[in-house]
């Protein structure tokens, strides 16, 4: 299986993507933890279908120490008493700012409030930046048929 275009050997896709991790790094050398950054990357991608993304970033967070029990409760997140309140409150936010067409309201209030207790100003505006920024991605990856289960450690730098 090969996916219907190749974004980093196509001029245009590669020069959009150099942008989108340009902002990526601006959000990976924040303060937002590392951990809660690798699960809100994997619950975008799990929500949207994006096995690409799902299948990098569960390889990045194992190698980074994160537990096969968390990350195999991350769809269930709700149910699993393995996060903390942090890790919820931005997985939820997550779930809301993803899943935006299906809410009537959008993301609501409540998840806002109760990132907002856990996170400082700088870490939310990396949470909302992290979770535009995996959606955008998921969507590239999804459109192309990016095929999953091959990427390695790092492959990306």
């Amino acid at each position: 299986m090969d996916a219907r275009l190749n974004l980093l050997g196509n001029p245009v896709a590669a020069k959009a993507l150099r942008h989108v991790v340009s902002a990526s790094k601006v959000v990976s050398d924040s303060t937002l933890p590392a951990a809660t950054q690798e699960l809100v990357k994997i619950r975008a991608s799990q929500i949207n279908g994006c096995g690409f993304c799902t299948d990098m970033h569960t390889k990045e967070a194992t190698h980074a120490g994160e537990t096969s029990t968390r990350l195999n409760l991350i769809a269930v997140w709700r149910e699993a008493k393995v996060f903390t309140d942090a890790e919820r409150a931005a997985l939820e936010l997550t779930e809301q700012g993803t899943r935006i067409a299906d809410a009537a309201g959008g993301v609501s209030d409540e998840a806002w409030a109760n990132a907002a207790k856990h996170y400082d100003e700088d870490q939310l505006a990396a949470l909302i930046s992290l979770i535009a920024l995996i959606n955008a991605l998921n969507r590239l990856n999804v459109i192309i048929q990016q095929p999953a289960g091959d990427y390695q450690i790092g492959q990306f730098g």
